[in-house]
């Protein structure tokens, strides 16, 4: 049995990103395991109508949190999101690009590979 983390097209999960260092464990990775229970699985480019609709849904991604490390985010950064908030968002019209060579597989227990390679950004 294997030990490599799988992408949403059934090849090597690939870094979303260092800068800021983004994923459930802060490894650069949209990793996941059975504690995050966000399910942190989709890598996106975040977008100003995007971090304004999780604002307004309870989730400040904008403004630096030191005390957890956090140094707030900004429309062209790269962030593993929930599986879900990114889904919501696709129905309020304001989901953010995403790149699919570093979605974890497990985006697919919530969302349909067709909808993610609609979103997808045109490098990967």
């Amino acid at each position: 049995m294997s030990n490599i983390t799988l992408n949403v097209l059934g090849q090597p999960l690939t870094s979303c990103c260092f800068s800021p260092t983004t994923g459930y464990f802060r490894d650069g990775y949209c990793r996941t395991n059975a504690q995050d229970m966000g399910s942190h699985v989709i890598c996106a480019e975040l977008t100003d109508a995007f971090l304004q609709y999780t604002l307004t849904q309870g989730n400040d991604l904008i403004t630096a949190k030191p005390e957890w490390d956090f140094p707030g985010l900004t429309a062209g950064d790269c962030w593993c999101l929930c599986a879900i908030r990114w889904q919501e968002a696709v129905q309020a019209g304001v989901a953010p690009p995403v790149k699919l060579s570093a979605c974890h597989e497990k985006a697919l227990n919530y969302v349909e590979l067709d909808l993610l390679k609609r979103y997808a950004l045109p490098a990967d």
